[in-house]
């Protein structure tokens, strides 16, 4: 019985950093700009 009680804290705990790490990404602009980089990769650079 506490096999399942430590899977379901595990899966809490996972839960929970995943979604902290969710929120520190849009907290730091990563999802900004979400048209830029495919057209970036389209712009000749060569100079």
């Amino acid at each position: 019985m506490w096999t399942i009680y430590f899977l379901i804290l595990l899966s809490i705990l996972l839960g929970l950093g995943a979604w902290l790490l969710f929120v520190w990404t849009v907290r730091k602009g990563q999802y900004e700009d979400m048209e830029g980089p495919k057209y970036r990769m389209l712009d000749d650079d060569d100079e």
